[in-house]
Formats: structure tokens, C-alpha cells, sequence
């Protein structure tokens, strides 16, 4: 069920369902509000099948394949949305395609396909290094891609509705190609480091023209028979080399230290995770399958309760510099100077960037640097 909640629950809620009664119109808006199902759907014959609308390479035998939530495909329709205005708008402005995306394949060399990403979003090991922070380091990364040409919009929740928290357990990110708009999502309850990897996991499946929905780990083991195995396997090969160049990281890596302290280390050396870390330690030859597994499992675990603390401690942002991120700063910026050439009505605006009125749009165009421009009335 949509809703995520058993019949009985809901029963309470709405006693017309208790009581066998047909609802009013607006009893009947108030239940699919609640169940999160679009209002027409109580109107067809027989309830529709909802599957994912693009390619699924998230983990085989998941029972979140049967049945997606609909804060999953909520935030997917949001982004086709998204991605299909900003493709039209960069049509009618004549912007030109991006000659990499959909320019490498499964067969294409690891190491070099990594290289020419970094190249591209001009993203290269030495400024990510130099980053303070982990925080730094994922904000570099995002700006760059978006200077790039790729939309990458990160959030925790579906739109801007704080009550609809996404689910890391159902999946990490999706891509969706498109020459003139690629469109990167991050599912933002993911820790920083985490978040790192799947954009550069995302970026790869990008270079491959690949749309598609991901839960990948830097230790995903995927079946050979499985639909897609090959595709995210390759991804995730990319991914790891983009973060962190084989040749670079053996250069840093001391085998002899103690594994967790090493891991740490090369960890903040690199602003990635430590998943990531103990990967390139296996494909180093620093440790067996065994030792790998073992340590692996042992950091998800510790990961997970120290995501759980940061998520205990709270703590709202500010609006405008997290609507920035969730919609991407080159997407919002692109509306809004549509909004105010007149190109694009007040109304589009406010729902493609989750806003309720002209004020905050401008106080969003100030965070963006686009106040004077605005204000100028470059109608």
C-alpha cells in the first residue's frame, strides 16, 4: 500500500472507511493526502501497477524492487520534471550538447574513463585533498559537475516536504541522461563521504549514457547473472578510481600500519569514505577477501550509529542555501532568469523550485548572486 501504514491504522483515521460509507469529495482528498496517491487513481477500474520509470540496478532479490515507495518515485517524477524544463530551456536558449555523456562503455578502460571525469568537471585529486573537510571536499565536487553541465541536486526529503524523509535503505542515488540536461540525484540522509561516492558512481553511469536508479556500497558484490551487473559493476570500478587513483593510493598506503588506523588516515587524506578506503585497500593487494569483508561490515556498522547521532542532533539549515543544493544551483538559476525574462510564468517557478512567493524567490536569486540582475528588471 502507498501509504506505508496497515488498513487498521488507516481505519481510525477515516471512520467512513469503519463504517463501509462512500466519502465526500473532500474526505476522499483528504484520504489520498494521507495514503500519498494521486486523487485520480481512486477513480480507474483497477489500481495501476507502479514500477520504477527508469532502468533498476538496485540490489537483486530486495523486495523494495516489487514495490517502490512512493516518496521513490515521487522524487523521480520531480526530477523528470525538472530535467525535462531545463532541457527545453536549454533548446530554446541554443545551448549545445555535452560531448560526454554516453561517450564511454562497460568496455571502456577504468582508469582512463576516471581521468577523463575528472578532467571534465575539472575535479582533480589535488584540490579535493586540499579540501578542509569532508563537507568541503562534497561541495567541490558538486560545484564542479554543475559547472560542468550536470543538474546534481541532493535532499533527505521528497521536494521540499520535511515530513517525507527518503529511505537510504531503499536507494543511494539515480542518474538520468540526457545530452543537453544530466541529471544527477543524491539521496542526502546518506553521510557526506557516502554521498561523494555516488555522484562519482552516478557521473559514471552518465559517461555510459545510462539512466537508472542505484543502492551501490564501495563493497556491492553483483550477481553475473543479474540484470545490470555488468553496468554497475563498471560503475562502480569508475567511481572508486575517480575518488581515489589506484597508482596514487598505493604510493600513500602503508601495509603495514594497523588496518583501521591506516583506513582512517587515508581516509581524511582523501576526503572519502572509509568504505571506499578498505576497497582500494582489497584492490591493492593489502588485504584478502576475507579481511575485507570481515572490516567492512564492522565499519557500516560503526557508520551507521555515528550517521544516527548526526541525525539525532538535529539541526534545520538554512533555506536558501539548502534549496540550492536540493534543486541544483545551475537548475534554480536557469528559472529564475527564465522567471524574469518572462520566458516562464511565477507560477512554473514556484513549483519547480518549491517555493511559495515572489519574495522568496528573490531573496533565493540574492543567495545565487542573481540579486542585481533581478532587481534590474532584465525583462
Amino acid at each position: 500500500m502507498r501509504a506505508g501504514e496497515p488498513e487498521s491504522a488507516l481505519a481510525e483515521r477515516f471512520s467512513w472507511l469503519k463504517l463501509g460509507k462512500s466519502p465526500t469529495v473532500k474526505q476522499l482528498e483528504g484520504f489520498a493526502k494521507a495514503t500519498r496517491t494521486p486523487f485520480g487513481f481512486f477513480f480507474l477500474e483497477r489500481p495501476p501497477v507502479e514500477s520504477v520509470p527508469i532502468p533498476d540496478f538496485r540490489t537483486i532479490g530486495s523486495e523494495l524492487l516489487e514495490r517502490p515507495s512512493p516518496d521513490l518515485l515521487d522524487t523521480i517524477y520531480l526530477c523528470q520534471q525538472r530535467q525535462d524544463w531545463y532541457r527545453q530551456n536549454a533548446l530554446v536558449l541554443g545551448e549545445q550538447p555535452l560531448d560526454f555523456i554516453a561517450s564511454a562503455s562497460v568496455a571502456s578502460d577504468v582508469a582512463a574513463t576516471a581521468a577523463r571525469i575528472r578532467r571534465a568537471i575539472g575535479f582533480e585529486l589535488s584540490a579535493r585533498i586540499e579540501a578542509p573537510t569532508f563537507i568541503d571536499a562534497l561541495r567541490m565536487m558538486i560545484v564542479a559537475s554543475d559547472a560542468a553541465g550536470i543538474l546534481v541536486m541532493v535532499s533527505g526529503v521528497v521536494g521540499n516536504n520535511t515530513h517525507r524523509s527518503l529511505d537510504l535503505d531503499e536507494f543511494r542515488g539515480f542518474a538520468l541522461s540526457d545530452k543537453y540536461a544530466p541529471l544527477v540525484f543524491i539521496n542526502g540522509s546518506d553521510s557526506k563521504s557516502g554521498q561523494m561516492f555516488t555522484l562519482a558512481h552516478e557521473l559514471a553511469h552518465l559517461w555510459l549514457g545510462e539512466s537508472g536508479i542505484s543502492d551501490v556500497t564501495p563493497a556491492s558484490r553483483f550477481r553475473p547473472q543479474a540484470k545490470g551487473a555488468g553496468v554497475e559493476r563498471w560503475c562502480n570500478a569508475v567511481a572508486a578510481e575517480v575518488l581515489v587513483p589506484l597508482d596514487e593510493f598505493r604510493s600513500a598506503y602503508d601495509r603495514r600500519a594497523v588496518v583501521q588506523a591506516e583506513m582512517r588516515r587515508l581516509s581524511k587524506l582523501f576526503k572519502v569514505s572509509t568504505l571506499v578506503v578498505l576497497r582500494r585497500m582489497l584492490d591493492a593487494g593489502g588485504l584478502t577477501r576475507a579481511a575485507f569483508e570481515a572490516a567492512f561490515e564492522a565499519e557500516i556498522l560503526r557508520l551507521r550509529a555515528e550517521l544516527a547521532r548526526q541525525r539525532a542532533a538535529g539541526g534545520g539549515g538554512d533555506y536558501y542555501a539548502t534549496t540550492g543544493v536540493r534543486v541544483s544551483e545551475r537548475f534554480a538559476r536557469a528559472v529564475l532568469a527564465s522567471t524574469w525574462e518572462g520566458r516562464s510564468t511565477f507560477t512554473e517557478a514556484f513549483r519547480l523550485l518549491g517555493c511559495r512567493n515572489v519574495k522568496t524567490l528573490e531573496a533565493l536569486g540574492d543567495r545565487l548572486g542573481m540579486g542585481e540582475y533581478i532587481r534590474g528588471g532584465a525583462v
